[in-house]
């Protein structure tokens, strides 16, 4: 073999090709917020000096010495500057004529509505501030926050920020013991939860599940309950407290803390490969400025927009796109509680209707789901509202993508789909919607002051290979709480410990738009050939019948891996051996022999974190005969013991 040919083989293969172009709306490029595209030119001229000029759309106590200080892999963001992030979100637009405009219009999963103007929010987080002082938390502090999506979350990561706590928020799906772990990680001094909340009209007992938790957690002091359903609890002397009652006794003003730049803001836990979670470490200058630009100009939002983000809070989409840019940037965002099939599978469409919402941000994997359900559902309603767009989460295929431009657009709305992680902070790789092209599937450029490259195992660009990010950006995650050794040894040392290593592989085309293949512990190695999984599930989905589709490796003596496909259907579709061969046929059709699923498994549905991401390690253990894995992050566990029951059973026929 050829030094050029063994070259080759360290890259992804470069399979599927997404020719389709669609261009702005001439309207909607006409009053974007950003319309010139010498900004990418400008930003990459003078990076530090676009970040700084981002950073000016902050408040800030003290401006900042010097914009970047990098000793790889170390940075500093704005060095010298103070600021307060709850000052930001909330104070500055009580001041600057918002106090009446609607904040957070909240929808519980039962129908129930209220709405928040920017003075209620101020009001409620100034109180809860007190209270939190009130209870011994103090600048440092770690604070822990367990609820459900309902407006005193975000008031409650507000009010730490007001006086300088890190906040810790975990997901209220969570176990008892991955709460329990989490806080025993940070330390947490304080819980903040609720009695309980609703999924699919089922209620969720956080208090109760939180009570286990907290036997095994010294460090905890206090613990603040929300009452969300009055559902029943047990109540600890001494340490537990109703949240409506401590800020009836609070005060009605907090001063709030000015923060150094590199102050942490928050922790959020993340699963590792080793599957122990690691706390990343935000901090408050750069975070906040990365957050408020990207949300300005990708989501190019205007004062009169209704903006929606689909994600839980729980996660880092929540974090960054539902509570701190969104408050920063002064607009209104609705919060809905809920699963989006409950009570009916409209319930997304409804809520778009009723509401004006113009902005809509969600996930390939509800995406999926839509189109799985039918077309029906959107066409119910009028979605005329809407103009713009986004998916995040994970890469999605160009079926899913055309869908949602087509029947949830009208094909009238720019979609942008953004990469990025919870290490990252903010979007790294997107379009801006009034200059930038769409391609389905592709993510598009890095954002302006951002510099991404796919390279290969030795370091060099390449076609298609790994993503990496080669040069620091504001809100970039600065270490793993408690564990600075595993963040640089995880994010630093593939190649130069000035090179951030994502974990995913991409590929780049000529018009330097870049495709996401998926994570590259799940790339296949099929006679020698690096297959992304996106792309050999790209090609499933493309036909009419599938709703979603997961592959993953197994083991094979000839070609050192095969494919193992699992499929959906849409409804109305019937999985049977024909139609398994026809989808094998499929994939040839589309990407070449090499890529032909050995098995096709028809499944109900997949394994899925609650945060919707696929869970492909447990469809491998189910394709290799294994022993399942940890299951405990599951949505739905027993999907799993389904999906193990047909595979035998398909495999004993």
């Amino acid at each position: 073999m050829s030094d050029d040919s063994a070259g080759r083989e360290q890259d992804l293969s470069r399979l599927l090709v997404e020719e389709r172009v669609f261009q702005p709306p001439p309207d909607f490029a006409a009053g974007a917020v950003v319309a010139d595209p010498s900004v990418y030119e400008r930003a990459q001229a003078d990076p530090e000096a676009f970040w700084a000029e981002m950073a000016e759309q902050l408040d800030w106590y003290e401006k900042w010495e010097e914009v970047l200080r990098w000793d790889p892999p170390h940075a500093e963001w704005f060095v010298g500057g103070k600021l307060n992030a709850c000052y930001n979100c909330v104070d500055r637009h009580v001041h600057n004529g918002r106090r009446n405009q609607a904040a957070i219009i909240w929808e519980g999963e039962a129908g129930e509505r209220r709405t928040l103007t920017y003075w209620d929010l101020y009001r409620e987080t100034n109180k809860l501030a007190n209270a939190l002082k009130s209870l011994g938390v103090a600048k440092g502090d770690r604070v822990a926050i367990y609820m459900p999506m309902i407006p005193e979350l975000p008031i409650a990561m507000l009010a730490c920020a007001r006086i300088g706590a890190i906040h810790s928020v975990i997901f209220g799906g969570f176990s008892s013991e991955a709460l329990r772990d989490r806080i025993l990680d940070a330390g947490a001094k304080m819980l903040i939860t609720a009695d309980g909340g609703y999924r699919r009209g089922q209620i969720i007992p956080l208090k109760h599940d939180a009570d286990y938790a907290l036997r095994e957690t010294p460090s905890i002091e206090h613990v603040i309950i929300v009452e969300r359903g009055r559902f029943p609890l047990r109540i600890v002397s001494g340490r537990d407290h109703w949240y409506h009652r401590l800020l009836q006794e609070a005060e009605s003003y907090c001063e709030p803390e000015p923060m150094d730049a590199e102050d942490i803001l928050y922790t959020l836990y993340t699963s590792g490969t080793t599957g122990q979670p690691k706390g990343i470490v935000h901090t408050t200058g750069g975070y906040m400025t990365g957050v408020l630009a990207t949300l300005r100009w990708i989501f190019d939002l205007k004062d009169d927009d209704v903006y929606w983000c689909t994600a839980d809070i729980g996660w880092v989409t929540g974090h960054s796109y539902i509570v701190y840019a969104p408050l920063a940037a002064g607009a209104t965002m609705l919060m809905y509680e809920g699963a989006p099939d409950w009570p009916e599978r409209d319930r997304f469409w409804q809520i778009v209707e009723e509401h004006g919402v113009t902005i809509f941000y969600t996930a390939p994997t509800a995406i999926r789901a839509f189109m799985k359900w039918g077309n029906q559902y959107p066409q119910a309603h009028d979605l005329s509202s809407l103009r713009l767009l986004g998916t995040v989460g994970e890469p999605i295929n160009p079926e899913a993508w055309m869908w949602y431009y087509e029947h949830i657009g009208r094909e009238r709305c720019p979609v942008v789909d953004t990469w990025w992680q919870t290490e990252t902070g903010m979007i790294l790789l997107t379009t801006l919607p009034g200059i930038d092209y769409m391609r389905p599937s592709y993510a598009g450029h890095p954002f302006p002051g951002v510099s991404a490259e796919v390279l290969n195992e030795a370091g060099e660009p390449a076609a298609s290979g790994y993503l990496a990010i080669t040069r620091p950006w504001p809100a970039m995650l600065r270490t793993i709480y408690n564990d600075p050794e595993r963040y640089v040894e995880q994010y630093w040392t593939k190649w130069d410990k000035a090179t951030y290593f994502t974990s995913d592989g991409a590929k780049r085309e000529e018009d330097g738009y870049f495709g996401l293949l998926g994570r590259v512990d799940d790339v296949l190695n099929v006679s020698g050939h690096r297959i992304g999984t996106m792309e050999v599930e790209s090609a499933l989905v493309d036909h009419e019948a599938v709703a979603e589709a997961a592959v993953v490796g197994v083991a094979d003596e000839v070609k050192g891996q095969a494919i193992a496909a699992f499929v959906t259907v849409k409804e109305g579709n019937e999985p049977t051996p024909e139609l398994s061969e026809q989808l094998r046929s499929h994939v040839v059709d589309k990407i070449g022999a090499i890529a032909r699923p050995q098995s096709v498994m028809f499944a109900g549905d997949l394994p899925k974190t609650r945060s919707g991401k696929i869970m492909r390690r447990l469809l491998r253990d189910i394709a290799q005969g294994q022993v399942l894995g940890d299951v405990t992050t599951l949505a739905d566990a027993s999907v799993v013991e389904e999906l193990k029951r047909r595979y035998e059973e398909q495999e004993d026929g």
